[in-house]
């Protein structure tokens, strides 16, 4: 009988040689469709990426262009890695072109305007590209100036980090949690009251830190406090519950209804905004994400809903084919969606198709039939080697990919895996339009 160790390194090898083996699989062929339209793609990360590979494979003769100013793909998901000294930050860095299919003509400047009834998209660098269909795909904003005392200058220093904001800041936030796993002393742990991608981070941020300091043998020196910025710790109600029993089983203390106003980093106090009034915590560590809304130019040219995240500004689509409800030749995919759920890459796996189908549809003056559930996947991390691999809908149902096998509530290391070895894999075969 093989020990744990070598079980894991086996079984983790036969997920990467899994993974690897699909995303070298080609595309089921399928027939080309005809047309000369003019397709405009906003955004080059995950999203736009994919349906951009998707609709070269789909489309003969069309006219794609990609609009992003951004020299680098960022894999977003190996963040909370690196922030837990996992991962180097080269690991989730590579070059926006090596994604791109050819066939794609990429304006590597921003969007700054869409006029939806002239369909054309303006550029920061003066262009006005006019399109037959446009896709919106690009992400959201990190809004670090919302937190009063702020500045990402701070991180990594006097126990601050913030791992959202990219890889040389995942790698700095690293440097000061470790600080505090050796040191320790209280951490705080906040989350925006926004809608966020990968609302599972901050909770998997936590639980990484907290297995650090147990490592080094420091538990008994540490105060974990999970600042909830409302009255549960996740948006699923029973994986609300299971992370509230792993937290005390592990003496991590919840606090809800504090959302991040100001920090003061000479006294390290964080000022929070509660139903009380503000409130007053110290640190010795402190995690900060910031609010997150869309892209200013989706507010400024009328795309953004009206009575929903009014202050967030997200894309208004239907729910279920990511179509705008006002604009038919306008789709949105990926963060700044604005649906219940799915600010996720799993989510951006399963919502490129429905707007491929859509699109493709369109061109060919029929109606499209594929739609998008909700479906949101987060391997939630409770400790190195241990994850719990969480799938749902818009309704919170579990949806498990695999039932009988991985069990979505139990901490187990084949989910760990599943998340370490074989995601970036399977990410890769989905920027590729093969996933």
């Amino acid at each position: 009988m093989i020990d744990d160790i070598d079980r894991r390194s086996f079984l983790g090898l036969g997920l990467g040689a899994f993974a690897a083996t699909a995303a070298s699989l080609p595309e089921a062929a399928v027939a080309q469709v005809r047309t000369n339209a003019r397709i405009v793609i906003i955004g080059a990360g995950a999203a736009g990426t994919a349906l951009a590979n998707r609709l070269v494979g789909r489309l003969d003769g069309a006219a794609i262009t990609l609009v992003d100013p951004r020299a680098q793909h960022l894999y977003q998901p190996g963040l909370t890695l690196v922030a837990a000294g996992l991962k180097p930050a080269d690991y989730v860095v590579s070059e926006t072109t090596d994604w791109l299919p050819s066939g794609v003509t990429l304006v590597t400047e921003r969007a700054e305007g869409v006029d939806p009834v002239r369909k054309t998209v303006r550029t920061s660098g003066g262009q006005t590209l006019d399109y037959d269909f446009l896709i919106l795909a690009p992400g959201l904003v990190l809004d670090h100036d919302a937190i009063e005392g702020f500045s990402l200058d701070m991180v990594g220093q006097n126990g601050i980090g913030a791992l959202y904001a990219g890889p040389e800041y995942a790698a700095k936030t690293w440097q000061a949690a470790s600080a505090f796993a050796e040191n320790g002393g209280r951490g705080l742990f906040t989350r925006p009251a926004t809608e966020m991608k990968c609302a599972g981070a901050p909770l998997k941020h936590t639980f990484l830190i907290d297995d650090r300091a147990r490592r080094a043998g420091n538990a008994s020196k540490m105060d974990m406090v999970y600042v909830s910025n409302n009255d549960s710790l996740f948006g699923v109600p029973i994986v609300s519950e299971k992370v509230r029993m792993v937290f005390g089983d592990r003496g991590i203390t919840p606090v809800y209804s504090h959302v991040l106003k100001a920090i003061d980093a000479g006294r390290k106090i964080a000022t929070f905004t509660t139903p009380d009034g503000d409130a007053e915590l110290d640190y010795d560590y402190i995690h900060v994400i910031p609010p997150q809304r869309a892209p200013d130019f989706v507010r400024q040219s009328g795309l953004s809903w009206a009575d929903r995240w009014v202050d967030q500004g997200w894309a208004e689509v239907d729910k279920s084919t990511l179509r705008h409800l006002r604009y038919d030749t306008i789709f949105a995919v990926g963060d700044v969606a604005g649906v219940p759920k799915g600010k996720t890459a799993a989510s951006v796996k399963w919502q490129v198709p429905v707007v491929e189908d859509h699109l493709v549809a369109a061109i060919e003056g029929r109606e499209g039939t594929e739609t998008y559930n909700g479906y949101t996947s987060c391997p939630l991390i409770t400790r190195i080697g241990r994850a719990m691999l969480v799938e749902f809908d818009y309704n919170n149902n579990l949806v498990p990919s695999f039932p009988g096998i991985i069990a979505p509530l139990e901490e187990l290391w084949i989910s760990w895996l599943m998340k370490e070895v074989a995601l970036k894999a399977t990410y890769n075969a989905m920027l590729r339009g093969r996933a």
